[in-house]
């Protein structure tokens, strides 16, 4: 699920730390912040300001004309999937959290043959030798294939590195000694900016993926206040803000999304037909929306494991939610083709 896979004038962009080469971009109409809503947080940290895209609604935004085409071409016929779990304890993507005083590892870049370096920054990076990598559980924690995502939150600095198709370097003692990764991000928490034009990310969109996971007990709360990451198989070869990067293949066709399009459900769908974590999800998408991050299987919605997450994927197999009741609301700003 890869490549192979304003207030609102004065504050800049969305969701990375940038070079301090990168000028910020100037974000157009943006919908009011939801002042009832609390910003969600990992680690004692709030998961980017308040009005950053990732936390604003998009309830009131039109509909975009290119709404039904692109709904049709993917999304429509296939019912919603929480990719997370109950069992594995690393299955969906799981969360590291560390002290701010966390020993830092050197960082290599180039993972069967994928290298984004040059998109990418760089070591040393608070990454702990024993981090949860996607796909890895208690039992084989070094998973051979897949995204391998890891994702590390370090307390008091409030920063955040993501890493794509992460491996741990060991030496011939068998000791860590350093992360082999495709791809690194870095993230300021407390900072709403862009990476760079055109570079990718730990997710193909050149988005953070933390802000748009699924985490049991916000969704148990019953209040959802971030749009979600989900995935489709395709993209178009064009992103729109607050995304930063194409997708990777040379289709230009309109009906299909671009990196950044948001989704969501109509106020109109029957939110009452879903209780308990699964409702504020289905609530969720209809204030928040879905953010489309990455390529891969249609209508998946990531989160972290938690045994407890049971009853929500039961209810999404007894009640399937197809993808053709989504909308596609109309881009913040022009579509950037590559």
């Amino acid at each position: 699920m890869r490549r192979t896979t304003l207030l609102l004038a004065a504050l800049s962009l969305l969701v990375a730390v940038a070079p301090a080469s990168a000028p910020a971009a100037r974000v157009p109409d943006l919908p009011d912040v939801d002042a009832r809503a609390a910003v969600h947080a990992v680690g004692g940290c709030e998961l980017f300001p308040a009005d950053n895209p990732w936390n604003r609604r998009i309830d009131d935004r039109p509909v975009w004309r290119r709404s039904r085409a692109i709904v049709g071409t993917q999304a429509a016929g296939h019912a919603l999937h929480l990719d997370l779990g109950t069992t594995e304890d690393y299955y969906g993507i799981p969360v590291n959290v560390v002290e701010e005083d966390q020993p830092l590892l050197p960082l290599r870049f180039g993972v069967d043959g994928e290298d984004y370096r040059d998109e990418s920054d760089r070591g040393p990076v608070f990454v702990p030798a024993d981090a949860a990598i996607e796909g890895g559980s208690a039992t084989d924690p070094d998973p051979a294939e897949g995204d391998r995502h890891v994702l590390t939150v370090r307390r008091g600095t409030c920063d955040l590195i993501e890493l794509y198709a992460a491996e741990r370097v060991r030496d011939s003692s068998g000791d860590v000694v350093a992360w082999r990764v495709a791809a690194a991000a870095r993230w300021d928490l407390s900072s709403s900016r862009l990476r760079p034009a055109g570079w990718t990310s730990a997710d193909a969109a050149g988005l953070p993926i933390l802000p748009g996971l699924l985490s049991y007990d916000e969704a148990a709360s019953g209040r959802i206040t971030h749009a979600l990451r989900f995935t489709l198989p395709s993209a178009r070869n064009a992103y729109t803000w607050p995304a930063r990067h194409c997708g990777p293949s040379a289709n230009t066709s309109a009906d299909l999304p671009a990196y950044g399009l948001r989704f969501r459900l109509p106020r109109s769908f029957p939110a009452s037909r879903y209780t308990g974590a699964a409702r504020a999800i289905v609530v969720a998408m209809k204030r928040y929306g879905l953010v489309y991050a990455d390529q891969g299987s249609a209508m998946y919605v990531t989160g972290t494991a938690d045994p407890r997450w049971a009853d929500a994927l039961d209810q999404f197999r007894a009640r399937p939610l197809d993808g053709r009741a989504l909308q596609v609301v109309k881009p913040w700003r022009r579509i950037v083709r590559c």
